[in-house]
């Protein structure tokens, strides 16, 4: 099984040894070839989008599937929610079974919201986490100010998107964002699903 993950950036691609190493514990040997695609800012949208998947699925190295992780909040307002955000790049690829949309609510920051002591140590600063669940932290500060807002109190330096990220997960258990995050929960399964549905989280 081979998997193409279009993402935004660097932040995510620092994701991508921690998620290998989490889904590698699930699935052991059916484990499959991730690949993962940045898009150096946001995943395209329409006419591209769909460009690049029949690409991505097409070919003598065609993938099995390709997954788009998008962020909800794109410095645009393109997209309402998360439905709003799937639906919309459904829409722009057409009916192709093999393409899964998936979001980030409202960025990808939102996942290392549950690593908030971690995220302190780092900054070096207490400022207490923003309330309530990480992924309805809303449009007028995404996840992504709060933890330049923490490193800025902090004065040390400056937050990092790939650096940090990949500090933060490092240290952390993947499960604790993940029964934190439903949209992260359903990405995980997505690549689960695809390879063993007896193994999806619960």
């Amino acid at each position: 099984m081979k998997i193409a993950i279009l993402v935004e950036g660097a932040t995510e691609v620092a994701f991508r040894e921690k998620l290998r190493k989490f889904l590698q514990t699930r699935l052991g040997q059916q484990m499959p070839r991730l690949k993962f695609i940045p898009q150096n800012g946001r995943i395209p949208k329409e006419e591209k989008l769909r460009r690049v998947v029949e690409n991505l699925l097409t070919g003598n190295s065609a993938y099995d599937a390709v997954i788009a992780l998008t962020d909800v909040y794109t410095g645009t307002r393109d997209f309402q929610d998360a439905a709003d955000a799937k639906a919309q790049m459904m829409k722009w690829v057409g009916n192709n079974p093999r393409f899964y949309p998936h979001t980030a609510l409202h960025d990808f920051e939102a996942w290392l919201l549950p690593y908030w002591t971690t995220i302190q140590s780092l900054a070096k600063h207490n400022r207490s986490a923003p309330s309530g669940s990480p992924e309805t932290v809303n449009h007028q500060q995404p996840p992504s100010y709060h933890l330049k807002e923490i490193f800025k109190l902090g004065g040390r330096q400056d937050y990092n998107k790939p650096i940090h990220g990949k500090k933060i997960l490092e240290k952390n258990d993947l499960m604790v964002a993940i029964q934190a995050c439903p949209e992260l929960k359903a990405f995980v399964n997505q690549i689960i699903s695809l390879c063993d549905e007896s193994k999806v989280i619960a």
